[in-house]
Order: structure tokens, then C-alpha cells, then sequence
């Protein structure tokens, strides 16, 4: 049921981004270009605003800047296809922006003397690095890992929500919503390597 609602939601988001990617490449903007500035539209979000407890605003740029990680690939499958310094600039990009989220969120729960929060945002940060990780390395030994409930769009918008409503006077909200995450990134990371263990098992038999 997760994952029929995760293909629908994004063929919904995909329909929204593909004539703003195509506007784009007609405006001569290329897909790391695009990859960069969401990327520091994240950090400003997240430590210009975030970190210093301005939720509401902090939450809805880094949601807004986070949707650029569709609008990137669907420019470079529009394009031609990802070339090999694209992958990896996304990739990177992803992480630099991920350790600003959360380290912010951290930051600014500690300041609030909220140090369980501060808990499940770092687990966050160390559970979604495992997610990508998991998926690099699969990928490096020519399998796939192409499964679980929180990829990494997911796993910024459900942080976003949370410090939205935090913002928004919910005191519970964020804290709530990085244990959910924590909790359905590590269940993802299980899922890959289950999903890896099956492919290596099967090519063993071959």
C-alpha cells in the first residue's frame, strides 16, 4: 500500500515538474545548475532559518528547494540522460544538504532542551546516510537497490511537515516525526539489503 501511494504521489509530482524542467532547458538552465541552487536553498533554509527557530519559514524552503531533486532528473532524462559527474554532483549535493537539515534541526532542539529530539535527528542523519549508502554500494557491484518507503524526497518533506506544525504551535510535531523517520529509514535500509542479499543469492545459483 506504502509503495502504491509513493508511485502515485510522485506520477503526481511528475506531472507538475516535467513543464517546468522543460522550460527550463529551453532557457538554456542546465540540471547541475539547478542541483546547486537547491541544494543552497536547503542550507538557507535550514541554518539561515531553521537552526535559528524560524520554523514555519525554515521548513517551507527547504520543502520547496528539496522538490528541486525531482526537477533535476527529470531535466537530465529530458535531456539526454544523467552524465557521470551529474550522478555524482546530485549525490553529493544530496548529502551536504541533508547534514545541514538535520544537523539544524539538532541544533535547534538542543536549544530547546529537547535532547531526545536531538536523538532521533541525528539517528535521521546517520539512518538516511545508510539509506544512500546501501544503494551506492549495491550499484557499485552492479546490483540494484531501488526499494523502501523513505527515499530521500520523502524523507525531507516528512521533516518539513514536522517543523512546519512545531512552527505552526504543535511542540510535539517534529520530535514525532524524526522518530517516524528514523523508524522507516532504517526499516528502508532493511529493505535494501534484504533486496541485495536476494540478487546476490540468485546470481549465485546462476
Amino acid at each position: 500500500m506504502a509503495k502504491i501511494f509513493q508511485v502515485t504521489a510522485r506520477a503526481g509530482m511528475t506531472r507538475v515538474v516535467e513543464p517546468v524542467a522543460r522550460g527550463l532547458l529551453r532557457a538554456g538552465v542546465s540540471p547541475n545548475a539547478v542541483t546547486v541552487t537547491g541544494t543552497v536553498g536547503v542550507l538557507v533554509g535550514a541554518l539561515g532559518f531553521g537552526a535559528r527557530g524560524h520554523l514555519v519559514a525554515g521548513a517551507l524552503i527547504v520543502t520547496v528547494f528539496a522538490l528541486t531533486d525531482l526537477l533535476d532528473g527529470t531535466m537530465a532524462r529530458m535531456s539526454g540522460g544523467s552524465t557521470r559527474f551529474g550522478a555524482f554532483l546530485d549525490s553529493s549535493m544530496d548529502r551536504i544538504a541533508d547534514s545541514a537539515v538535520f544537523g539544524a534541526v539538532a541544533y535547534w532542539l538542543a536549544t530547546q532542551h529537547q535532547y531526545a529530539g536531538v536523538a532521533a535527528a541525528l539517528l535521521c542523519l546517520a539512518a538516511g546516510g545508510l539509506v544512500s549508502y546501501v544503494k551506492a554500494r549495491a550499484e557499485g557491484l552492479g546490483m540494484t537497490a531501488n526499494v523502501g518507503v523513505a527515499e530521500r524526497t520523502e524523507r525531507l518533506l516528512i521533516v518539513g511537515v514536522g517543523g512546519l506544525l512545531t512552527g505552526l504551535g504543535v511542540k510535539l510535531a517534529l520530535p514525532i516525526a524524526l522518530w517516524l523517520l528514523a523508524a522507516v529509514s532504517i526499516f528502508t535500509v532493511g529493505q535494501r539489503m534484504a533486496h541485495v542479499y536476494r540478487q546476490a543469492q540468485q546470481a549465485g545459483h546462476e
